[in-house]
């Protein structure tokens, strides 16, 4: 396995349950990633084989938390995307991404999955960046997304499942040659949500 990636927001290592092509740090508190081509992490719910070769690094978490980052994807395939992902096992996870749609926008995408994946289209974020996160108050979790500056705004708010849970950075290039997805200002901070809808 290669080597651990230790970030200054984060109280250890994520440790790579993937490993990607190739991967860099960018400053104290981020990362690049490539994806190799063909990857991915989905259960279609049509009956498809589950895809969970998507290169992907995770460090486990306890009580109520708040993981965040600013991502960017240089993504020139459809379903190439930038993740952040809650972990529970290979049928329990969450994926929250800026992703390339069909139609060549990026876009926040969120996929739950408890055996077999969902797949929710959200909003196109023409900057070309934004800011994602995973939180989870009691047992329930909530993913936001922001652009720079703006207040967060809800994308999903679900139960995940029990179980150990591992939160981390994603990159994939399902129809694709590969493709290389940024990461900065990750955080990892204790303490839940005290307003699920506005995310403060």
């Amino acid at each position: 396995m290669g080597a651990d990636v230790r970030l200054n927001g984060l109280p250890g290592p994520l440790s790579w349950q993937v490993e990607p092509v190739s991967w860099e740090p960018v400053g104290p508190d981020g990362l690049t990633v490539t994806a190799g081509p063909q990857t991915d992490l989905f259960v279609d719910p049509a009956g498809s084989p589950a895809q969970l070769s998507a290169p992907r690094a995770l460090l486990p978490v306890s009580g109520d938390y708040r993981f965040s980052a600013r991502l960017s994807c240089a993504a020139a395939a459809t379903y190439d995307a930038a993740a952040l992902v809650a972990w529970v096992d290979d049928e329990q996870w969450v994926k929250l991404a800026l992703e390339r749609s069909p139609a060549g926008l990026l876009t926040v995408v969120s996929v739950v999955t408890r055996g077999r994946s969902d797949d929710a289209n959200g909003w196109p974020v023409p900057s070309g960046s934004c800011w994602l996160r995973i939180s989870r108050t009691g047992p329930a979790t909530a993913l936001h997304a922001r652009a720079d500056g703006e207040p967060w705004a809800l994308v999903r708010h679900l139960a995940l499942g029990a179980g150990d849970t591992q939160v981390g950075l994603l990159a994939q290039s399902p129809t694709g040659a590969g493709a290389v997805s940024t990461f900065d200002q990750v955080r990892l901070e204790p303490g839940g949500l005290a307003d699920v809808r506005d995310g403060t």
